[in-house]
């Protein structure tokens, strides 16, 4: 009797530990399972963040390269129109829209000046409008090269 009691303990206890080591075993699966799926999330979000990013330096390059060509526009006619104020002020617009602040500033100075000579003709080889001109151009590239937010 004595025996079959001890038998009988035994298959308790050993179910109970058992049971209790299953239970843990699956805890760690659980938590495995979990790590992997926030390490697999971890690398779509940085993967949308990098074309996030992607997509905005490309958008600006755009938006500066627009302005550029309203800009030049001035220089290949030699003399400046309504037209291409209106131009050169929407454009600036969108640069303030895509920043940063630097680029935005330089192209402010740049559409003012332009639009306070309006059907003046220019004299580029020193000029206000020239050197303005660059500093956008200079402006644009540090903001591109640098990724300035």
């Amino acid at each position: 009797m004595i025996a079959a009691g001890s038998a009988v303990a035994g298959s308790i206890v050993t179910g109970w530990f058992t049971r209790s080591a299953g239970q843990r075993q699956a805890a760690a699966a659980r938590h495995a399972g979990d790590r992997q799926a926030d390490a697999l999330l971890a690398t779509v979000q940085a993967t949308l963040d990098d074309q996030r990013r992607a997509r905005a330096i490309d958008r600006r390059r755009q938006v500066y390269l627009e302005f550029t060509e309203a800009a030049h526009q001035v220089f290949v006619q030699g003399r400046t129109t309504p037209e291409h104020v209106a131009r050169l002020t929407h454009m600036s617009w969108a640069v303030g829209l895509v920043g940063p602040r630097s680029v935005d500033d330089a192209a402010d100075a740049l559409c003012q000046e332009v639009s306070s000579l309006t059907g003046e003709s220019l004299s580029f080889d020193e000029d206000r409008v020239a050197s303005l001109y660059f500093a956008f151009q200079e402006s644009a590239r540090r903001a591109l090269d640098e990724n300035i937010p």
